[in-house]
């Protein structure tokens, strides 16, 4: 149903937030677990780990528009409850391709597969379920409502990825994706209890319009998510080869700082000015990263997670204020998929990127791409502030 102004909430309705948490999950619990599959169990190279992270990422960003135009016309109640489903197919795809007697050619397929359903899935459920809570809070509160989500999404990933990791270890490959399995289910089974907010009528735009009045926005947003891509992709390998014990807890201090920040400061965007915002929070990014990349031992190197946490935490809702501006009621969602695009690219390229530095560099140069990523993203948000004004 379409509520008015006038029932908005206070917050965002917490069954969204929980279906987004337990759906996330299906994006935590593999992270620290497919790089070591790839590289160590079927044997594939650095390329191919960031191939394969990376790819989930590629399949998300072209399907984000008819991500956006499923929100705009059906709301984000369907297009999360959809995505979730998608989601949950892409995990059955990670528990075919852990059978035993498959080669590691087969098995590395069914894993893009998975990877590529799962980005297919992702893309409707994370741009439903962010659209869905502004729609519950009204748009005075958008920054607000997406430092929510976020909160859920990488409260799912700190939390996720230790237990993908442990149930590995402990009871094996499969058991860690019958979780991927589990969590979307049920993500989709909270989503269908809830009230739908449905979004404004009025004008469509087509999507590389709305595209078109986001892009530096969203530029400024691609560049932020290089850093985290580098941890997703690269961490448990870089821990691994210093010898360090806990990668399975990078995830978890990246997400420590980053809950932390959106939990005090979540508003600030909706207070002050989202590129200003954005700007200091990319330049923390950055010295987190720099600490990750001349880590001498694994303390500096989780502290550097946290930081990075600590700086992308308002990055996202700080540029996607200044990006709704910029559109239509009508277009919200479309705006809202176009945005998370950008992020999706990043994750995209970055992470064949980040493979081949750390191919002919090191793991450590991984974390000095991520850090002049921030530092570029900083000097842009600069710029289109100056010709805001």
């Amino acid at each position: 149903m379409t509520t008015a102004a006038s029932t908005y909430l206070l917050r965002p309705a917490p069954g969204i937030i929980a279906a987004l948490f337990c759906g996330y999950l299906c994006v935590g619990l593999p992270l620290p677990v497919i790089p070591l599959v790839v590289h160590n169990k079927l044997g594939f190279g650095n390329l191919m780990v960031g191939l394969v992270i990376g790819i989930q990422f590629l399949a998300a960003v072209l399907t984000r528009g008819y991500a956006g135009r499923l929100t705009d016309r059906h709301g984000g109640k369907r297009s999360a409850i959809q995505g979730a489903m998608v989601c949950a197919l892409g995990g059955l795809l990670y528990l075919v391709s852990a059978m035993p007697g498959l080669s590691p050619a087969i098995s590395l397929a069914i894993v893009v597969a998975g990877r590529l359903t799962a980005g297919f899935g992702e893309s409707q459920f994370v741009t439903g379920c962010v659209s869905w809570s502004i729609a519950s809070v009204g748009p005075q509160r958008a920054g607000m409502s997406m430092s929510w989500t976020g909160i859920a999404m990488f409260a799912a990933l700190a939390i996720g990825a230790p237990i993908g990791m442990a149930l590995y270890q402990s009871y094996g490959l499969q058991v860690a994706m019958i979780a991927c399995v589990v969590a979307p289910l049920l993500a989709a089974a909270i989503a269908a209890r809830q009230t739908s907010y449905s979004s404004s009528t009025g004008q469509r735009l087509p999507f590389y319009k709305v595209v078109g009045q986001i892009w530096r926005e969203g530029l400024g947003l691609m560049l932020q998510g290089v850093g985290l891509s580098g941890l997703t992709a690269f961490a448990s390998l870089y821990f691994m080869a210093h010898g360090w014990q806990h990668a399975g807890l990078v995830m978890t201090a990246f997400g420590v700082g980053f809950i932390l920040v959106r939990m005090v400061l979540g508003s600030l965007p909706d207070k002050v000015s989202g590129y200003r915002v954005a700007l200091w929070s990319l330049v923390v990014e950055a010295i987190g990263q720099a600490m990750l990349g001349v880590a001498p031992n694994e303390i500096i190197a989780l502290t550097g997670a946290l930081v990075t946490g600590l700086g992308c935490a308002l990055v996202f809702p700080a540029l996607g204020v200044e990006a709704l501006k910029r559109v239509l009621p009508s277009n919200r969602g479309s705006a809202m998929g176009a945005f998370v695009a950008f992020l999706d690219i990043a994750y995209g390229l970055a992470g064949p990127a980040a493979g081949l530095v750390a191919g002919l560099f090191g793991y450590a140069a991984v974390y000095t791409l991520g850090t002049a990523s921030a530092l570029l993203g900083a000097a842009l948000i600069v710029t289109r502030r100056n010709a805001a004004n």
